[in-house]
């Protein structure tokens, strides 16, 4: 999982997006709003198609889901369950884009501490903050906070509603993921590029995953061979945690 920056859109799609909103909030009040019907209906319309690639777009080229970052990206997901918030149905800032398992595993879960979400919504926060990763079996898992010595428990939740760390299949990839970037650390650190930015672009290709959060932000820093660069390079490292938004 990592952070992913959200595109405006156009006037058109917006101005589309309130009037269906508008409608909805209009049949709630009535009291014969039809959610899986209102979205059914609304799905197959072009503005629609249009949101659609929009959030393809935020999340690059290979299209992957914006929870797991492993497998296609398949359709148009709420964060807000629309069954239990149709008042976000329409709402830009509540749609990402998912893959079929993970959109079967969260279904209609919205655990909340009072009124704060206890799922990540990375189009709005820095999924490595709450999450960790084991190098060693390929899940995902919850941060241990040093300063409450509890986890996170927006991780934990996250972990728990999405399966996380007991999908073999994504584990499988995030370890794959891990010794690319490894390997490019350590090739770096062997023989270390002339240009940074080159190094910095490799990096970016090698990472399907995210983890390059883990690594900057996370508690990848602390793991080899990305604490002997930081150790070694630290003002690369600065360079690169920088480019990459950490």
């Amino acid at each position: 999982m990592r952070k992913i920056n959200r595109i405006p859109l156009s006037a058109t799609v917006i101005a589309y997006l309130k009037q269906r909103q508008q409608r909805v909030n209009h049949k709630l009040i009535e009291g014969n709003l039809d959610t899986t019907q209102e979205w059914s209906s609304a799905r197959q319309t072009k503005n629609m198609g249009d949101i659609l690639s929009a959030l393809r777009q935020m999340i690059g080229k290979h299209e992957r889901c914006m929870y797991c970052l492993d497998s296609h990206g398949s359709d148009i997901e709420h964060f807000r369950p629309k069954s239990l918030y149709p008042k976000r149905m329409f709402l830009w800032r509540n749609l990402l884009l998912c893959c079929t398992e993970c959109g079967r595993f969260k279904g209609n879960q919205f655990p909340l501490d009072g009124k704060r979400p206890l799922l990540i919504d990375p189009s709005k926060e820095e999924p490595w903050r709450y999450l960790d990763f084991d190098p060693d079996t390929g899940n995902i898992t919850a941060r241990f906070d040093l300063q409450t010595y509890e986890y996170f428990a927006k991780g934990e939740k996250t972990v728990e509603v999405l399966q996380l760390d007991r999908r073999e299949a994504l584990a499988a990839g995030y370890i794959k993921t891990y010794h690319r970037l490894s390997n490019k650390i350590q090739r770096f650190l062997n023989e270390p590029y002339p240009l940074a930015n080159n190094f910095i672009n490799e990096l970016k290709e090698a990472d399907d995953h995210g983890l390059l959060g883990w690594c900057f932000l996370g508690t990848g820093q602390n793991e080899m061979p990305f604490k002997e660069f930081k150790q070694q390079h630290s003002t690369l490292w600065l360079d690169c945690a920088r480019a990459l938004g950490y």
